[in-house]
This record gives C-alpha cells, sequence and structure tokens, in this order.
C-alpha cells in the first residue's frame, strides 16, 4: 500500500509538471498601451451612446407617428359609427312611417268592410221581405 501511494504521488508531480510547461507565458503589456486601449475602448463607448440616443429619439418620433395613426383612426370610427347609427335611424323612422301609413290605411279598410257588410245584411233583410211581400201581392200560380 505505501507503494501504491509513492507511486501516486510521483506521477502526479510528474504530470502537474509536464502540465505547468504547457501554458505560455503572456508578454508584458505597458501601462501606456493599457491607456491607449481604454481610450478606445471609451470611444467606442461614446460612439454607441450617440448611436443609442439617435436611436431613441426616432424611437420615440416613430412611436408619436403612431400615436397620430391610432388617434386619426379613433377619429374615422367615431364619425362611421355616428353615421351608421344615423341611417340606421333614419331607416328605421322610415319603416316606421311606412308601416303607420299601412295600418292606417287597414283601419280604413275594415271600418269600410263593417259597413258594407252591415249594408249587405241590410239588404239581404231588404230582399227576404221584398220576396215575401211580391208573394203576398201576386196571385197563387195555378189560379190564372
Amino acid at each position: 500500500m505505501k507503494k501504491f501511494f509513492i507511486s501516486l504521488f510521483f506521477s502526479i508531480a510528474i504530470l502537474s509538471y509536464s502540465a505547468a510547461f504547457a501554458v505560455e507565458v503572456a508578454p508584458r503589456i505597458s501601462d501606456r498601451e493599457i491607456i491607449e486601449g481604454l481610450a478606445d475602448i471609451r470611444g467606442d463607448i461614446k460612439k454607441l451612446e450617440a448611436k443609442v440616443e439617435g436611436d431613441i429619439k426616432e424611437l420615440k418620433a416613430g412611436q408619436i407617428a403612431l400615436q397620430q395613426q391610432i388617434n386619426d383612426l379613433r377619429e374615422l370610427i367615431k364619425w362611421m359609427l355616428g353615421i351608421l347609427i344615423s341611417i340606421s335611424f333614419t331607416v328605421m323612422m322610415i319603416m316606421g312611417r311606412i308601416l303607420w301609413n299601412q295600418q292606417k290605411k287597414l283601419t280604413e279598410i275594415e271600418t269600410s268592410l263593417k259597413a258594407q257588410k252591415e249594408e249587405i245584411s241590410f239588404l239581404k233583410i231588404l230582399i227576404e221581405k221584398l220576396q215575401i211581400l211580391i208573394e203576398k201581392l201576386l196571385p197563387p200560380r195555378g189560379v190564372l
């Protein structure tokens, strides 16, 4: 068991020593290069900020235009709805007027029919009475 641990220790040491040679040494960067890199990054950031501000202004202008279009559509819908209601009300009034006139004519016809019915029943009674009177006034048929 001792041999196993010793061989394990040496094998780990040898493997980690060879891995240490696989790492490259980074070249040294001077402070001047770091400052120049930061200056470039700051310049890029300012350009991006300006571009983002321009894009935000464009988006706000687009949003205002879109809101104006929505308001125009709402106004158009209000007008169309008002016209539709007006036309519907006018058609209903015309139909009501037509129905009222038809009802008025129907009642006139009904009253005239009642009057004619009464006259016809009166005439029937009158004809029956006249037939009875004629039968009484005429001599019997077999007499002459």
